[in-house]
């Protein structure tokens, strides 16, 4: 496999203020809209699936197969990396990000309407697997694009910046997905809840679809990759390429990025199953903790962006993934109390951590990846992190609960992530300085250290 001519390195793209504002905002709304999608499945998987889609089961195996359904989207993200990397290489990004959120709508519209078990048996759970998947292929295609618009758009010295904005959809989506079951809770029984009030966050997301559509409508190409498509310079095969010229990157970029998806579903996922179902909290309790957290980190991630352009992506990421490790028993023996300001101090702690990690690891993966390949790589990377990481946490989780009775044995779950992540970042290169309109080979130059 060899390149296409390559592109003429070109000076970074400045953005006027309040266009590059327009572009950050859209891009946070996006991921948000996304990431609410997502995450709403995970916390009706912490929550009611077990007993709407799989009532049948013992509670616990019931949790693991709602976890389950709940890690299979994650397969599915890699597909979707690899699909929609390839048109957003080949076609532009803007036209990628349209195409995702409105698969990841009408996924989520349509599991707010799905019949449950007691209705049609097992079908019920195969169209939640179904729909699990759709909404995997979407967010495979999301983030990376959205990442993309960003950063190609931002000027050098404030990538961190606008990267990190882009993430906050994470947290605001885990929020905002929170938020609407915890009303939820608070306005009908549990009785009405498992019944029918499940379905009214998952419906609701399309209101949030439609702003994201509005916005995303009126946002403009990323000029590094205008440059590429007036050049005629786009790689035929995207992925050939990421795969033969990157691999390295993908490989440890992956790993590196592991440790964002552990710390996160330890808190929003497992968290909420083991505190409500194993410490005797209530469910609004532990929405609560999740959504002060997650309120917390929308503050912060900015914050280590910002940081990051100053002293280097490396040094700030390296920072969270150490602290993660450092706070994982912490958390568990903070939880262990009982008490509601214990835990959520924990929580806290945690997500201080995890907000060091994240706010630059978006820009990081994004600089180690030449134009004409960056939509594939990136995407690629970061959902390859997700397999390792987010899929298997509830379900790794949950087993070591089952087998030690003990929450703290989830803790080495959790420095053994870190540990991983940190190996792989050092063998990383910085990426600070480098220039994103440089040609694929040229920008892959140094991107793996010696």
């Amino acid at each position: 496999m060899t390149y296409t001519q390559p592109v003429d390195a070109v000076l970074e793209p400045v953005e006027e203020p309040r266009n590059m504002k327009k572009i950050a905002v859209a891009s946070v709304i996006g991921t948000t809209v996304e990431w609410y999608d997502l995450f709403i499945f995970a916390t009706a998987s912490a929550l009611v699936f077990n007993k709407v889609f799989f009532p049948s089961f013992d509670p616990l195996v019931g949790t693991l197969l709602a976890f389950g359904t709940f890690a299979s989207a994650y397969l599915a993200r890699m597909v979707g990396a690899a699909l929609f990397g390839h048109f957003g290489d080949r076609l532009g990004r803007k036209s990628m990000l349209l195409v995702s959120l409105v698969t990841m709508g009408i996924a989520t519209f349509a599991i707010g309407l799905l019949p449950n078990y007691q209705s049609i048996g097992i079908w019920a759970p195969i169209l939640l697997l179904t729909l699990r998947v759709v909404q995997g292929l979407a967010l495979g295609g999301e983030w990376g694009g959205a990442v993309l618009m960003a950063v190609e758009h931002a000027p050098a010295d404030k990538r961190g910046l606008y990267g990190s904005w882009v993430q906050i959809g994470v947290p605001a989506g885990t929020l905002i997905a929170n938020f609407a079951f915890l009303l939820s809770s608070a306005a009908m029984s549990n009785e009405a809840l498992l019944a029918w009030g499940w379905r009214i966050p998952f419906l609701a997301s399309i209101v949030l679809v439609a702003v994201g559509l509005y916005i995303r409508l009126n946002t403009s190409e990323t000029p590094s990759f205008r440059k590429v498509k007036d050049a005629a310079a786009q790689v035929k095969v995207p992925l050939a390429t990421v795969m033969s010229k990157y691999w390295k990157e993908v490989l440890l970029g992956g790993v590196a990025t592991m440790s964002t998806g552990t710390s996160f579903n330890l808190m929003v996922a497992f968290g909420l199953t083991y505190g409500t179902q194993t410490l005797g909290f209530s469910r609004n309790a532990m929405l609560g903790i999740v959504l002060a957290s997650c309120a917390l980190c929308v503050v912060l991630l900015p914050l280590f962006g910002r940081l990051s352009d100053l002293v280097g992506r490396k040094p700030v990421i390296i920072g969270g993934i150490v602290a993660e490790a450092l706070f994982a028993f912490p958390m568990f023996w903070l939880m262990d109390t009982g008490v509601f300001s214990f835990a959520l101090l924990g929580y806290l702690l945690m997500m201080i951590a995890f907000a060091a990690n994240y706010g630059p690891i978006a820009t990081f993966l994004a600089e180690l990846f030449g134009t004409q390949v960056r939509y594939s790589g990136l995407s690629i990377s970061y959902m390859l992190s997700g397999l390792l990481g987010s899929a298997a946490t509830p379900i790794i989780t949950t087993a070591l609960l089952s087998a030690t009775g003990r929450g703290s044995s989830v803790a080495w779950y959790m420095i053994g992530s870190a540990a991983l992540s940190v190996v792989a970042l050092i063998w990383l290169a910085e990426t600070l300085k480098r220039d994103l309109g440089a040609s694929a080979r040229q920008e892959s130059q140094g991107a793996v250290r010696a």
